[in-house]
């Protein structure tokens, strides 16, 4: 993909299911010269990714859809359609839709690129039309844990624990 300008509809892009969450590429790396990477992540209600710290990558989340409750370096944060939650690297973050519907939001990281790769590697690819939204077996957690260290991303031990239980 070369840069420039880009136009992907609504729903089109490249999804994967990554850690109980519908991740769709909306714009690449490649595409941005590196500057970021932006996706759509869709949440079923309850849903939540690991706690987890990055290194090289600042991360925003724009909400769409529902509402979510992120915790950031220890502190609360509801955020429903509209709000937008920016996390600096280096913070310890996590979110959950704590909506009875499905969640929707926004997700870019600056620069980009790291967080592509991982989920390609972590991921797997949406197959069919229709696939339910369900959270995923968390049994291979130690690969996730250390193809996310490849990529600047560190999953404490402490909340990987306690993510399994």
């Amino acid at each position: 993909m070369l840069q420039g300008i880009a136009h992907i509809p609504p729903g089109e892009g490249r999804s994967l299911w990554v850690l109980g969450e519908l991740v769709t590429c909306k714009t690449t790396s490649e595409k941005t010269g590196g500057a970021y990477s932006l996706f759509e992540a869709t949440t079923q209600p309850g849903g939540r990714v690991l706690a987890h710290v990055q290194h090289r990558e600042d991360e925003s989340f724009y909400v769409l859809e529902g509402e979510y409750e992120f915790l950031v370096e220890g502190r609360t944060l509801r955020a429903s359609a509209g709000s937008l939650i920016y996390v600096p690297r280096g913070n310890l973050h996590t979110h959950k839709n704590v909506s009875e519907v499905v969640g929707r939001m926004l997700v870019s990281q600056t620069p980009g690129g790291l967080h592509e790769r991982f989920f390609k590697e972590v991921g797997k690819p949406v197959t069919g039309e229709e696939v339910p939204l369900v959270l995923e077996d968390q049994s291979n957690l130690e690969r996730i844990v250390t193809i996310g260290a490849e990529y600047g991303i560190e999953i404490p031990p402490p909340f990987a624990q306690r993510r399994r239980a």
